[in-house]
């Protein structure tokens, strides 16, 4: 069966579906990376919920995703932006999702990091700032998960400058119980973020993130950076104090910031691999025999995929991450909390279709054909 696909243009193309999946099968554990796959959550579609309602979440097939990814290896990043955090999940529901997901971790063996922010409030005092910090803390640590501490929106409005920074983030290292995860999310991910670490010169930003994990490298686990620049991440990963590691949040440049050089390398901790779990999996433990060639053969093609699903607005890159949940059988349905699945256009959706489809991403490329053939259908794509 062809399908006919919208282009950027405005016309019509035709598209011969792949007609078998990529051959992928659960592995061992890794040896060479530490990997997270930040992970979507599934609405509830039958949810009398609009856009500006908390968020209406099908709690069966959420968990059932990150079984998934855990039975490939993949640790889970929880209640992070990839779960729509402040763009349809609200502090309330992302309560509710770490606590479920850390249940459903340490009854099945899964690794899981949990996402810690100010979601609570939209602005504040440094101190009132700390206390929306510390009840999130404190539910994560109480749930046995690693913490990532992620950027405050809050903070990014309110702070003076650099000193705010470091007087926040020192008081939270100081009491966590357990080393964590700095993140630090550019703002072509968040706008509301520009700015973050006092300066919207990133070169003075990374000089305070770099003080503020000097001040307590015992209680810094890693870093994660979403900047999408790999030569920024290469030249702060080489500053890192030993022990700390890199996580790298690139979704353009993480074939090669994972395999890295002779200086080092970065683990992961990315959006793209929720789409991309299983691939990514086989692809690392290549990677975990030496084999880095191998590790490039595999993974390299996966880029312009994950370039696509991420192109500006970035943000939105959910969107596509949904869909393609979608097509590859991971639930029943197009919806998204907060209706963002209308973020992206019909020749973007179609376009992410064709390269998961490339890749051999789809368990069953039949249901997956099908469901686009419908979803076509659907805008008035003539079949």
């Amino acid at each position: 069966m062809t399908l006919r696909l919208p282009g950027p243009g405005g016309g019509l193309r035709s598209y011969e579906p792949r007609a078998e999946p990529r051959a992928v099968t659960p592995g061992t554990p890794f040896t060479s990376r530490t990997v997270f796959s930040a992970a979507h959550v599934v609405a509830d579609p039958f949810a009398d919920a609009g856009p500006d309602s908390p968020a209406a979440v099908d709690w069966d097939a959420t968990l059932a995703f990150r079984r998934h990814l855990w039975s490939h290896g993949l640790g889970v990043a929880e209640a992070m932006d990839t779960a729509q955090r402040g763009m349809g999940l609200d502090w309330a529901g992302a309560a509710e999702l770490i606590r479920r997901s850390a249940a459903e971790a340490k009854a099945v063996g899964g690794e899981i990091a949990c996402g810690v922010g100010t979601d609570q409030i939209t602005a504040g005092s440094p101190p009132e700032i700390r206390r929306a910090y510390e009840e999130q803390l404190a539910l994560v640590e109480e749930s046995g998960s690693r913490a990532i501490l992620m950027a405050s929106r809050a903070l990014a409005a309110s702070a003076c400058g650099p000193e705010d920074y470091l007087e926040v983030y020192g008081h939270l290292l100081r009491q966590a119980a357990e080393p964590v995860i700095l993140h630090w999310l550019g703002p072509m991910f968040d706008p509301a973020l520009e700015g973050y670490w006092g300066s919207a010169d990133l070169d003075a930003a990374t000089e305070v993130f770099l003080d503020v994990i000097a001040a307590h490298p015992d209680k810094v686990d890693g870093i994660k950076v979403s900047l999408l620049d790999a030569g920024r991440e290469i030249a702060l990963r080489r500053r890192l104090p030993d022990g700390v590691r890199c996580y790298t949040g690139d979704d353009f440049h993480y074939p090669e910031l994972i395999a890295g050089d002779e200086r080092g390398f970065s683990h992961a901790l990315l959006g793209v691999f929720d789409p991309l779990g299983p691939l990514a999996a086989e692809a690392v433990r290549v990677l975990d025999t030496g084999d880095t060639a191998g590790f490039r053969e595999l993974l390299d093609p996966t880029v312009e995929l994950s370039r696509h699903l991420f192109q500006a607005p970035t943000r939105f890159y959910k969107t596509g991450v949904v869909l393609l949940a979608w097509l590859a059988g991971h639930q029943s349905h197009f919806t998204m909390v907060g209706g963002l699945q209308s973020a992206r256009s019909l020749p973007h959706l179609a376009r992410a279709y064709e390269l998961a489809d490339g890749l051999g991403l789809f368990p069953d490329p039949k249901l997956a054909e099908e469901r686009m053939k419908t979803l076509l259908t659907l805008y008035g794509v003539p079949q």
